[in-house]
């Protein structure tokens, strides 16, 4: 039995970045993960396959829709859907060997298979190859992150119905794809579908797509996905789904009125949300304790009621998203090694890998209004943006908000161009407390979508000088 001084049981953003900050805060670490490539979901079968998906579907649909417009002839463009496929493929495979490389050179132990509790500080290991291995730990971090989650009386299947797992994989385009749920996965992956040809629409519990992001950025989004041919609807649940005669019979309810449609469809995404990976982990022979959601329960320091025992991302209350385990795992490794590390969630930003991007930080100004603070908004178009105009992406505006006696920013909500990207310029702004004039004042290089959030300041705290 091999002993170590900090054991990780999942590899994914937050589990292998906990074990590489450990290992270099000089403490000998193993880490277990069963899927192909170290990199958890995120790496196998979310963030980035999604993203390549996302990337190249958005250069065939720009080609085919808009290169004409812009003086670029392209006559017969087409894809091959098995060539994006292995070029997805590829970069999961490299990104994953790279993980490999960094645990080699920070000499962290790895073991590819399922691992479970025996004690409260021994873990079995039933490795791929088939062997099986007893592990010892001082301490133990539960980073095993998600899975989706799926509805009762829809049998998935992964090929025509399908969670986000089987949308990243499909065989070939469908001619119909109906969404089920009309949330950052749903939308995501419905893109990459529609760009490529298929007819999809998207089936909303909610009166609108997006929900928890800022309203008035849930009404713009709604508008530009519309307008790229997705469809919606809203305030509708899918009561059943079954495959017929080679094509899903789905079964659509509206909530208000009760009134029911069947619709046929090649291939149906349930993209209704995650839940904790929690279920082979033998949680309850240790006696780790869950919340009504199945989330293990934490303190300030992200440990369990087992005191060597701490818990990291998905499986705890919180965002789902890979940079804030990220962030957990190095501040849980500070933690077990003494020092005093935070996460400031206030400052966690979210995007949207749509086209535009959709990125936010910080408060809504729904949250603003219900808790009753006072602020003011501050918006600026993309296209009163010149770098925006010189390259035809003028969808969207950034908005910003701020507290209306300090000045302080609340939240940052963009759509638009690379949204992804400028959002971390508002991340950092609100991270040093920063004032909508204190960004208003930074010098922006000319023509930038930067711009865009300078003006947006400007109007917040004075008048933009582009509007």
């Amino acid at each position: 039995m091999e002993k170590y001084d900090v054991l990780i049981i999942g590899g994914g953003p937050g589990g292998y970045v906990a074990a590489i900050k450990a290992a270099q805060l000089g403490k000998k670490v193993a880490c277990i993960d069963n899927k192909q490539f170290i990199g958890g979901t995120c790496l196998n079968v979310g963030c980035i396959p999604s993203k390549s998906l996302l990337n190249i579907t958005h250069k065939y649909h720009d080609a085919k829709h808009n290169f004409a417009s812009r003086g670029i002839e392209c006559k017969d463009i087409s894809f091959s859907l098995d060539k994006i496929m292995k070029t997805k493929d590829s970069t999961v495979s490299g990104l994953g060997q790279g993980i490999a490389g960094l645990f080699k050179k920070n000499k962290v132990d790895y073991f590819n298979g399922l691992g479970k509790f025996e004690s409260n500080n021994k873990i079995s290991v039933a490795l791929n190859g088939g062997e099986n291995k007893l592990l010892e730990a001082d301490n133990i971090i539960i980073a095993t992150g998600s899975v989706p989650v799926t509805l009762p009386n829809i049998k998935i299947d992964e090929e025509k119905i399908v969670t986000s797992d089987g949308a990243l994989s499909l065989k070939k385009v469908p001619k119909k794809m109906i969404v089920i749920g009309g949330g950052v996965i749903g939308l995501e992956l419905g893109s990459v579908w529609s760009r490529l040809g298929a007819k999809v629409e998207v089936v909303e519990f909610a009166d609108n797509i997006l929900f928890g992001f800022d309203s008035d950025i849930r009404k713009e989004a709604r508008k530009v996905f519309e307008k790229q041919g997705l469809t919606f609807k809203l305030s509708s649940k899918v009561t059943s789904a079954q495959i017929k005669n080679g094509k899903v019979e789905v079964e659509i309810t509206s909530i208000s009125g009760g009134n029911s449609e069947k619709v046929d469809c090649d291939v149906v995404l349930v993209a209704v949300g995650r839940k904790p990976n929690t279920e082979s982990l033998n949680l309850g022979k240790i006696g780790i304790k869950l919340d009504e959601k199945g989330r293990v329960m934490v303190n300030g320091q992200f440990k369990t009621n087992i005191s060597n025992i701490y818990a990291i991302g998905d499986v705890i209350a919180g965002q789902m998203l890979a940079h804030k385990a990220s962030d957990e795992g190095v501040v849980v490794a500070e933690i077990i090694d003494g020092q005093h590390g935070h996460v400031n969630y206030d400052t966690i930003p979210g995007v949207v890998y749509t086209h535009p991007e959709i990125a936010s930080v910080g408060k809504t100004e729904d949250e603003l209004k219900n808790n009753n603070v006072e602020y003011k908004i501050g918006k600026f178009p993309f296209l009163a943006n010149s770098r925006a105009r010189t390259s035809g992406e003028t969808d969207g505006f950034v908005k910003i908000i701020a507290c209306k006696k300090t000045d302080q920013i609340l939240g940052v909500h963009i759509i638009g161009d690379a949204a992804g990207e400028l959002i971390a310029e508002a991340t950092v702004a609100m991270e040093f407390k920063a004032a909508s004039e204190d960004l208003a004042r930074i010098c922006n290089p000319h023509p930038t979508l930067n711009e865009a959030i300078k003006e947006a300041s400007l109007a917040a705290y004075f008048k933009p000088i582009h509007l």
